[in-house]
């Protein structure tokens, strides 16, 4: 398995959207963990473009995280959404975008990874088909599948998932499973339940910021850590200043919603989330591309209010350390906490 080649079992969780950079991805590889781009809402060669920009920063592996194509709602519901969100449209001085349905240039993608092949290709929002998975990895790609109950990841076991990336209810951002219908378990209770279910390596996500939280998830039976949450406020993110303001605040709880995406996400809570959670429609990406002036506004004249402060339950454990410091600093707590749990053992 290729977290054999990392000196610590430390992965940085895709992070889609601004986030996401080569800078962030390799400065995780190249402190010993696996660095992780986002493909989400890129163009296949606008993601060639960042795959060739994080190759020049590192000689480290690192892996490329899609999305897997869905059904799309009835355009009546996001409609109606749509009419709800004029006034918001026009406070903001903006047109709200079109909400058009597609696959985030999947077929392209999967072309590019094939032909030019990263170390690992990861997935969420569904499962690949069993010859998608088979393709990859005859280009020596190994294959990662998000998971958020135990019936998706024997799912992904069957089509040949090399790891399965154990989602917990905890994780900031968008649920990665193959529905959009549940919040699911916690990280700890899925662990266990999963590992007993499937013999796949398995790579835990949801929660985990400090060194103790990755020691917890390493004795449940993970392999590795997926650290999303904990890397947004490094100078290497691209996080927005909004959005940083926000995770520094630490002072509003998260919550599930679909109001910014139409797919249920865990964010901070603001006034767009507060007002339009319980109004907003099963449809992504639809709703994603409806209010995506809306979000644009927000983060550039920093009205937090308007912007998806996508985050993990522990987000107020965040720092602004560079990403080679959480790195190493996750790493020796997660020794001394093993160590410790050990000795209360006997």
């Amino acid at each position: 398995m290729l977290l054999g080649q990392c000196r610590v079992p430390v992965v940085l969780a895709p992070l889609a959207g601004g986030p996401s950079t080569p800078e962030l991805c390799a400065a995780v590889s190249d402190a010993g963990g696996l660095g992780f781009l986002a493909a989400g809402y890129l163009s296949a060669s606008e993601l060639a473009t960042r795959i060739d920009r994080t190759r020049g920063l590192t000689s480290r592996p690192f892996g490329v995280n899609l999305f897997v194509p869905g059904t799309y709602a009835e355009s009546s519901l996001v409609e109606t959404y749509a009419q709800r969100l004029a006034g918001e449209a026009g406070r903001a001085g903006v047109r709200l975008g079109e909400p058009r349905a597609d696959d985030d240039d999947w077929a392209a993608k999967l072309d590019l990874l094939c032909d030019s092949p990263v170390a690992l290709v990861s997935f969420v929002f569904g499962c690949p088909s069993p010859e998608d998975v088979a393709r990859l990895k005859r280009s020596t790609v190994e294959v990662w599948v998000t998971v958020t109950t135990v019936d998706e990841a024997r799912q992904a076991e069957d089509a040949g998932a090399d790891g399965l990336v154990v989602q917990g209810s905890e994780a900031g951002g968008h649920r990665g499973g193959f529905t959009d219908d549940h919040d699911g378990l916690g990280l700890l209770a899925l662990l266990q339940t999963a590992r007993a279910a499937t013999s796949v390596p398995l790579i835990a996500t949801g929660g985990i910021m400090t060194g103790a939280g990755l020691a917890a998830a390493l004795a449940a039976g993970a392999r590795a850590g997926a650290l999303g949450t904990a890397f947004l406020r490094c100078p290497e993110a691209g996080t927005s200043s909004a959005y940083q303001e926000a995770l520094a605040r630490d002072d509003r709880p998260t919550v599930l919603t679909r109001a910014f995406t139409g797919r249920l996400a865990r964010g901070i809570r603001n006034r767009f989330l507060d007002e339009h959670t319980d109004a907003a429609p099963t449809a992504y990406p639809q709703v994603h591309y409806l209010t995506a002036p809306l979000r644009a506004r927000g983060r550039s004249t920093g009205d937090a209010d308007l912007v998806n402060l996508w985050a993990g339950q522990a987000y107020a454990l965040a720092s602004d350390l560079p990403a080679e410091e959480i790195v190493h600093r996750v790493a020796s707590e997660a020794r001394t906490a093993l160590e410790q749990a050990r000795q209360l053992l006997g």
